[in-house]
């Protein structure tokens, strides 16, 4: 049976990094696939604008950081280019005949077994190719991917000109906003790490973001959010400034790639029925409110009731968790992350980190805190960007030059903001820290934690920059990856058609199989990080430290019953897994008894 399909695929290809994705949507945006670009590095964006414009002879003028407003203009610049290029080739493709050929014939084999599209092209074709009939159809039926982009509320640095404050609408996300904001692009803004009101009151200045009379909104909003309350409050917050939320994107709080946000100790699962249940309702609340500030503003109000869409991403690793995601919780698409990474075809690593991609087992891929956001971050063991830090701290000269500044938010020492991950930050942590009276094991524990951070922001963008052999002066050589722990399982790299076929379930490109299900994998990492968390307040517990325990791993505790249950319930899914599954979840039961045991004999009195 053939369904009716939203959109042209049931995935979409979340950000990576900072340079990961940046140029994705040129890449596979023609196939109708989904993807998203990272908008924290102009200076990369303007880099490969340059590249993209000479490769196909655009007229290229340099956006130097003497224009006004610049972070802005090149952002915009470059998503009009990658929007014109991805048009054109999606114009191309459907523009049919025997020498292009191959192309539809790719989109259209890449698309799942029971997309209508796919039905209805091999019924054209079914007596051979009459090419003008394929013109007209796909002309009329074929779509491209959105080419989205993602911004992180929280990295939005004040910027200066000559020690004078610039006004906040020059800030880091302020201007990435307005530079998507003035562009052609009519897709969606991805607004990631947490809430930032000031951002989401500016969104308002700009009509694109508000719905015309049959509720089509030209550039849309999708927040990341990791449980229910969160979505309810900010989708209530925007709809307060006349702005509609038309995706919740829900991310695994620590299986995914990047930063990981840890929860509360809420697992994906449960967070996933709570959006279930309640869908409806979160829709006609926000909606009632939203109508009411729309008709106080005196702007058109939707005669139709206006669309949301739930998604999920992070460590979804086969067909049949994909499968059972989608119609278990009745979701609209999954993100997939990490194993991308290993498909050059739709994400640009440069050859050196693929290899050790390609070669990473559980033990090279872990929760590091090498961010200078202070945020768990998924990192990978000895990657070339730590080796360079490694032999600075070697040197006695721990730190980086910092060349970008985009996480300079700390404001210790400075006004102005220091990253910490900078030379000049550790410098005077370091020489604070001396001045303290310690035991040798107290300041080296210190010292380490000083030490450990890493300069992400050109760390996660130099992969690109290696990879299309550009040059690399200001940044290094060095490289920041960011793959989720669902990496260890994929082994080799592989094309676009390979890594779509395994999706939907037409090969399997996973060797291995000893591969945990993914909410398995995900409740043993939240398990190390609740024992990590519990053994750093063992030093010195407080009230607040012993309520986030308790908090934490009651929610652990409520999620591995729900699981339980689930898996209990199930007669079809899961079928090869689910005694190991179970017995998996009993044993993590008995685990978080005796985490709560522990924390009880170490309850502040």
């Amino acid at each position: 049976m053939s369904i009716k399909m939203k959109r042209t695929h049931l995935f979409h290809i979340p950000v990576m990094g900072i340079g990961f994705t940046l140029d994705t949507p040129l890449k596979v945006a023609q196939y109708g696939m989904d993807s998203v670009v990272s908008l924290v590095d102009d200076i990369l964006l303007e880099k490969l604008r340059k590249m993209y414009s000479e490769k196909f002879e655009v007229p290229y003028k340099e956006i130097t950081d003497k224009i006004d407003d610049f972070r802005a203009k090149r952002i915009t610049s470059y998503l009009n280019l990658i929007n014109e290029l991805a048009e054109k080739k999606f114009e191309a493709l459907k523009n049919v005949a025997a020498e292009t050929s191959d192309d539809i014939k790719a989109y259209i084999n890449m698309l799942p077994d029971n997309s209508t599209i796919k039905v209805e092209f091999n019924k054209l074709t079914a007596n051979g190719y009459n090419f003008a009939d394929i013109k007209k159809w796909a002309s009329k039926n074929l779509t491209m991917g959105s080419i989205d982009v993602n911004i992180m509320t929280k990295v939005d640095k004040d910027n200066y000109i000559k020690k004078e404050k610039l006004p906040v609408e020059y800030n880091d996300a302020h201007a990435a906003l307005r530079g998507y904001a003035n562009s052609d692009l009519e897709s969606s803004v991805i607004l990631s790490a947490g809430m930032n009101p000031r951002l989401y009151a500016y969104i308002g200045k700009f009509d694109d973001f508000y719905p015309d009379e049959n509720g089509v909104i030209k550039k849309k909003i999708i927040l990341k959010v990791s449980d229910y309350r969160s979505a309810l409050i900010q989708g209530k917050f925007l709809a307060k400034k006349g702005l509609w939320v038309s995706e919740y994107r829900i991310e695994s709080g620590l299986n995914c790639g990047g930063h990981a946000f840890a929860t509360d100790g809420y697992l994906l699962g449960p967070v996933l029925a709570e959006f279930k249940a309640k869908r409806n309702e979160l829709r006609t609340s926000i909606q009632d409110l939203l109508n009411q500030v729309l008709e106080s503003q005196e702007r058109v109000v939707s005669k139709s009731p206006l669309s949301v869409e739930i998604t999920a991403q992070g460590g979804v690793g086969t067909e049949e968790e994909h499968e059972f995601l989608m119609d278990h919780y009745n979701l609209d698409s999954v993100g997939w992350g990490s194993p991308f990474l290993l498909v050059p075809e739709a994400t640009t690593v440069d050859n050196k980190t693929l290899e050790k991609l390609a070669a990473a087992k559980e033990e090279d891929l872990y929760l590091s805190d090498i961010s200078p956001l202070g945020v768990p971050f998924n990192n990978l063991r000895d990657n070339t960007k730590d080796v360079e830090k490694e032999a600075l701290i070697t040197k006695g000269r721990p730190g980086s030059v910092c060349p970008k500044r985009f996480v300079a938010l700390n404001k210790e020492f400075a006004e102005e903001g220091i990253c910490t991950a900078s030379r000049q930050y550790q410098r005077l942590k370091l020489k604070a820290l001396d001045q303290e009276s310690l035991s040798a094991k107290d300041h080296e524990t210190r010292y380490n934690k000083i030490v450990e951070k890493t300069c992400t922001c050109v760390g996660l963008g130099t992969s690109s920059l290696l990879a299309y052999d550009l040059e690399t002066k200001v940044e290094g050589k060095g490289v920041s990856i960011c793959p989720g722990p669902n990496m260890a399982y994929y082994s080799k790299v592989m094309s676009l058609k390979e890594i779509t076929d395994h999706i939907y379930g037409r090969v399997n490109v996973i060797s291995r199989t000893d591969r945990p299900n993914m909410f398995i994998k995900e409740l043993h990492i939240y398990i190390d990080y609740l024992k990590g968390k519990l053994e750093e307040s063992k030093i010195t517990m407080n009230k607040k430290q012993e309520k986030y325990l308790l908090t934490f791993t009651s929610n652990m505790k409520e999620g591995v019953a729900y699981y339980q249950n689930l898996f209990q319930g199930m007669k079809h899914t899961f079928e090869d897994a689910k005694l190991k599954v179970l017995k998996e979840l009993e044993l993590s039961k008995d685990t978080l008894q005796n985490i709560s045991l522990e924390i009880e004999q170490l309850k502040v009195v």
